[in-house]
């Protein structure tokens, strides 16, 4: 058996990226009494500081208004996946935030939620060349258990790159003994 000569291939240039957080446990206590409405206001005008996933990814939440939530990420290389464009894991974690905290606009003091599901369609690659994209949620239905939220991510352009929709349990604390 033959094989071909060792080739020396050229290193890659390695890349970091270090960021910081807030301690999540303290975000949490300190919106545990705030309606959603004004735990976005907090966080938007620096009372309490963003959640700890938003450094991680590097994205902005951009505005909070009832049943509405966007937020801003301009794609990066360590967004990527192994095939050169923004892993779909990204796109679910932003629309998963949209929908949700649209939801969470919504939701008197004391009343929390979770996701129960999201169902994302990825419509086309992202790349450090599309720009800023944003990634907007809206909700469709609030009820009283559950609501359903849709959310979009588009460029500066409007070109929709992502869709989604997602269902949340809502956790009413008159529900905690059933």
């Amino acid at each position: 058996m033959t094989t071909a000569p060792e080739t020396e291939q050229p290193r890659p240039t390695e890349r970091q990226r270090t960021f910081s957080w807030a301690d999540p446990a303290a975000i949490a206590a300190a919106g545990a009494g705030l309606s959603g409405a004004d735990f976005f206001a907090a966080i938007s005008d620096g009372r309490i500081p963003p959640p700890p996933v938003m450094q991680t990814l590097d994205f902005d939440g951009v505005s909070f208004g009832e049943g509405h939530a966007t937020f801003r990420l301009t794609p990066r290389e360590f967004h990527y996946n192994p095939l050169g464009t923004v892993h779909g894991g990204v796109f679910a974690t932003l629309l998963d935030s949209a929908c949700g905290c649209a939801v969470h606009t919504m939701l008197p003091a004391g009343v929390f939620y979770t996701s129960l599901d999201l169902s994302v369609k990825f419509l086309r690659p992202v790349t450090v060349g599309t720009g800023l994209i944003t990634a907007e949620g809206t909700v469709v239905h609030l009820g009283r258990r559950t609501a359903l939220a849709e959310g979009r991510i588009t460029d500066a352009a409007g070109k929709v790159y992502v869709t989604a929709t997602s269902s949340c349990l809502l956790l009413r604390p008159d529900q905690a003994a059933e």
